[in-house]
Parts: C-alpha cells; structure tokens; sequence
C-alpha cells in the first residue's frame, strides 16, 4: 500500500498562555505538531485523533483509511500529536521554560479532556471553526467523544472506536505498565539520561496483552518455543509469545519516551466523561453531534458491551447516538489490525463529502500554506 504523505505538515503555538490544566498546574507555552492530508479551504475537515503512541502522521499508522477509494481519501483530515507527547508536541521532552531544561517528570498530568482544549485553541489558531467529523480509536475514541460533549457547536459528526471509561482491569494493568517504568534503575526518579529501556519495554509488553485477545495469542504462538531456544530446558529460554512480546517492547523504545508514558497512560486512567458537569443529562446531553461508537468483539480492554452501554447512555439524555461493532479476533487492536472492518462504518458514520471549493468558509492560511505558526 503506498504511503499517502501530509499535505501540509507544522507547528501551532497556542495564544492561551498560561495554558491552565485540569489539574490546576500550568503551562507557559503550549505547542502542538499537526499534519494535514488534502487541503481544508476546498473540502469538509475531519478531525482523527491518534491513539497513545500515535504520531500526528495519521496516515503512516491508518494506511487503509487514506488509502486511494477509503473513506478518508475525500476529506482534508487534520491530526494533531496530543499535548504530553513526544513527536513534537509540548510534553515531558519539551524544554521548561522556568527552568531551560526539559520538563521531565516534572510535567503535570493532562486530562483527555485538556488535550481536547488544546487542539480546539490550536484550530483556532489555524482558521478552522466547525469540524465535518471527530474520529478516533482507543485514547483517540476518548477525545472525540469529549470533543462532542465540550464542543457540540463545531462538530457535526462524533465517531469513537474502542472507547470507554477504563475498568478496575484496564486501570489496574495501566498501574503496572508505570510502576514497570518506574523500578527500571535508568528511570533515575524521571531524570534519565538515556530510555529506561527494560521497564518502558516491560511496560509495553504488558500493554500488548491488553491490545491482543486470547484467541488470536493462540492461534499465532501457542506453546511454541521462541525461535531457537528451549524453555524446557533453560529458565532464561522463552516461549514464542514472549520472544513476541519482548520484540514489541523493543521496538516502542526505540522510538517513545518514558515520562510521556506515564503522562498519556495516566490521561488515559482519568478519563470520565461526566466530569466538571453535574449529572449524566448535563454531559451527554449538550452533545449535538450525529454520533457512533463502534465496539470491538474481542476487545477486553475496552469491551464492546462497555462501548455499548455508553451508546445506550447517550441516547437516553436525548442525543443521536448509533452504536456498531466489528467482528474482529484482534481484540482492542482491531481497529488497526482489521481497519478494512471499519470502512463501511466510517462511510456511512462520515456521509458525504460536501466541498468547499466555491465557497470556502476561509481563505487558505500562512499556517497551512506553510505549515508553521507561532
């Protein structure tokens, strides 16, 4: 499948300085990293939001989605990289102001929905006021249904997959993903000196058996032994499932960073969707988006009856609410593994492609002519 590279590529300074967190702490200066595929002054805007170690480089890790005929391909999409994150936006990697050195573990923990704030002040930014849709999977899902509750007035259309607020599970298998982090000896209290490279590793190996399902676990590994070694007879000799495991934790730290880990994994934990309003009717009610939540069938992480009584939730405070689900056997990794499952979703959850080529709501922008702002 050919790579579909962004249109237009940057960064945006938010003008909302300080930029006050739920928490109460605050940043001097928030920049997010965004990419652009296609060209929002001529065609419907769709917002996709990436999952926890996602890039703003949509394409890169949706293929199939953005691929030529996919349900995408119409729509100039945007996709910013989260606040907390390591791929350019302002998160434990960035330099402190305050202090000229990077943030560390001193960077305070962010809520989905402050990462919703942020992309809404940094569309602001980019000229962009009302989004045609709001997609997402996972931590993703999570944003676009906030986005939904926070900002009814700029979207039209709210599709989350695999989303939900996180079980006494999820949260407790997020727990030791951090603590793995944190007894690493490199962690060096978050002010490392190079990746604590076994308990980031460990942390996503962990992870990994929350994204697969028992089944597909399985039917690829069984109780095979791990290419060339004989757990039968060496106590350091693994099966093929772990020699699996430990090569995805190898590969997320050569790439990721720990202290963002621990912040993203975190916003994941916190995520609630009824807080800061006063009940259930309160939050679900002010949405005004034609939204769907998809289920994943042998997604245990975020079971699909979850996703299913969140639906069932939205609808009884009155709002438009449809809920799907795909028969996939990858468990909560579904929505990337079995991404052609999602298509005739999306299609009909996005709906036509109405252009803006003759009348565009804005003239293109120096930001995304150029892909820098601030």
């Amino acid at each position: 499948m050919a790579n579909v590279l962004p249109t237009f590529e940057g960064d945006v300074v938010l003008r909302e300085k300080p930029f006050v967190l739920d928490g109460g702490a605050q940043l001097s200066s928030v920049k997010l990293h965004y990419a652009v595929y296609g060209d929002p002054a001529r065609a419907s805007v769709v917002l996709v939001c990436h999952a926890l170690s996602g890039s703003a480089r949509a394409a890169e890790w949706w293929p199939q989605l953005y691929a030529a005929g996919g349900p995408l391909q119409p729509f100039a999409s945007l996709c910013f990289n989260i606040l907390g994150s390591c791929y350019g936006s302002t998160g434990p990697t960035s330099v402190d102001p305050a202090t000229e050195k990077p943030y560390g573990p001193e960077f305070p923990p962010v809520t989905i929905a402050d990462i919703v704030r942020a992309q809404a002040s940094a569309l602001d930014s980019l000229g962009i006021d009302r989004l045609h849709a709001v997609v997402g999977a996972s931590i993703g899902g999570m944003q676009a249904l906030q986005w939904a509750i926070d900002f009814p007035d700029r979207v039209e259309r709210c599709i989350a997959i695999g989303a939900a607020p996180l079980s006494a599970m999820g949260l407790a298998f997020n727990h030791l993903q951090r603590e793995a982090i944190r007894l690493d000896p490199e962690w060096q209290g978050g002010r490392y000196q190079r990746q604590p490279a076994r308990g980031l590793g460990l942390a996503r190996s962990l992870a990994m058996c929350t994204y697969k399902s028992a089944q597909l676990y399985e039917e690829r590994h069984g109780r095979r032994p791990n290419h060339g070694e004989d757990p039968y007879r060496s106590l350091y000799d693994r099966f093929d499932v772990a020699g699996y495991l430990d090569h995805q934790g190898e590969k997320l730290v050569a790439r990721f960073d720990a202290n963002a880990y621990l912040v993203i994994s975190k916003a994941m934990d916190t995520f609630d969707p009824l807080r800061g309003y006063a009940s259930e009717q309160a939050a679900f009610g002010r949405i005004r988006a034609h939204t769907t939540l998809v289920g994943i069938s042998s997604d245990w992480l975020f079971p699909a009856a979850d996703v299913w009584s969140v639906a069932q939730r939205i609808r009884s405070a009155g709002a438009r609410c449809e809920y799907a689900e795909i028969d996939s056997g990858h468990g909560h990794d579904g929505f990337l593994a079995d991404a052609h499952l999602l298509e005739p979703i999306l299609r009909n959850a996005l709906g036509p492609e109405r252009s803006r080529a003759t009348a565009p709501a804005h003239p293109p922008s120096k930001e995304l002519r150029d892909g820098t702002v601030g």
